[in-house]
C-alpha cells in the first residue's frame, strides 16, 4: 500500500519521517497513525540508528483530525475504546522507541501534535513554534499525554496547560523544559540532523540500553495510568460536550456547552 501521509528518507544513519499532509496543518487521521506506526517499525528495524519527526509546509501537527472524529459520534463504546488504544499505542511507541528520537517543532503543534513534539526524546523548535494541550476547547481531554506531561514539567505547571488549554511559545516550552533548544527557522533542520549525527556516532548497545533503562523506571506507573487515561478518554467521548465541541469546531462556531 502506497504511503500517503508521511515522507520517508534515510541518510548517514539518520531517518527523518515528515508528516506530510500540509493542506490539513498535518492533522492525525486514522491512516496516518497506521503509517507512522509501520514507519517506526522500518526505522526500528532498518540501518538508521536516529529518528527525526517534523512536519510539512508551516506546521508540525494540529493534532487528532476532527473530521475524521466526527464519525465517532455512532460508533459503539466498544469500537470507541478500541480507537483510544489505538492512539495510545502510537503515543507509548514513540515515547519507548528504543533508538533515539528528535521532533524538529517547525510550526504549530497543537493537541496530539504538541504530545508527539512532547514524547520524543529531543525537541527543537523554531522561535515561531507555538504549542498547546488544547482539547479542552473541544469537549475532550489531553488524557493519554497527560501521565507524560506531569512528569516532565511537574504538576502545578502540568496542572496549569492540560486544564487551561492556552496556547504556548517556543521560549515558554523552552523554560518549562519541554524544548531543548530554539532555532532559525532556517537552522531548525540542519540542527536536528547534526544532533542526530551526533548520537549516531554514540555506541547504539549503550543507547537502546540507557533508553530502556528510563522507561524501566517508571514503566509500572506509566501503564496503569495509560489504561486509566484509555477510559477517560473512551467516556468523554460518549458526552454530549464532546459532541457539541466537535460540532462547534466543525461549524466554526462557539460551543454551546451543556455539562453533560
Amino acid at each position: 500500500m502506497p504511503i500517503q501521509t508521511l515522507k520517508r528518507e534515510i541518510q548517514h544513519s539518520v531517518a527523518v519521517v515528515t508528516l506530510n499532509r500540509p493542506e490539513k496543518r498535518n492533522a492525525i487521521s486514522p491512516a496516518m497513525i497506521t503509517e507512522l506506526l509501520q514507519a517506526l517499525d522500518e526505522v526500528e528495524s532498518g540501518p538508521a540508528r536516529v529518528l527525526i519527526l517534523t512536519g510539512a509546509g508551516k506546521a508540525f501537527c494540529a493534532g487528532m483530525d476532527l473530521q475524521a472524529l466526527k464519525d465517532f459520534r455512532s460508533h459503539s463504546e466498544a469500537e470507541i475504546t478500541t480507537d483510544a488504544r489505538r492512539i495510545a499505542s502510537l503515543f507509548r511507541r514513540v515515547y519507548g522507541f528504543p533508538k533515539p528520537t528528535i521532533a524538529a517543532v517547525n510550526g504549530v503543534a497543537v493537541a496530539g501534535g504538541c504530545s508527539l513534539a512532547t514524547l520524543c526524546d529531543f525537541t527543537l523548535a523554531a522561535p515561531e513554534a507555538k504549542f498547546g494541550y488544547t482539547e479542552v476547547g473541544v469537549g475532550f481531554i489531553p488524557a493519554l499525554v497527560s501521565t507524560y506531561v506531569v512528569r516532565q514539567i511537574g504538576e502545578k505547571r502540568a496542572r496549569d496547560l492540560l486544564l487551561s488549554g492556552r496556547i504556548f511559545t517556543a521560549a515558554e516550552a523552552q523554560a518549562m523544559g519541554l524544548v531543548n533548544e530554539i532555532l532559525e527557522e532556517d537552522r531548525l533542520m540542519p540542527r536536528a540532523r547534526e544532533l542526530a549525527l551526533s548520537l549516531a556516532e554514540m555506541s547504539p548497545v549503550a543507547l537502546t540500553h540507557t533508553k530502556h533503562l528510563l522507561l524501566k523506571f517508571t514503566e509500572g506507573e506509566i501503564n496503569r495510568e495509560i489504561e486509566l487515561a484509555i477510559d477517560a478518554s473512551a467516556r468523554v467521548r460518549k458526552t454530549g460536550d464532546f459532541h457539541e465541541g466537535l460540532a462547534a469546531f466543525l461549524e466554526k462556531r462557539k460551543p454551546e456547552w451543556r455539562g453533560k
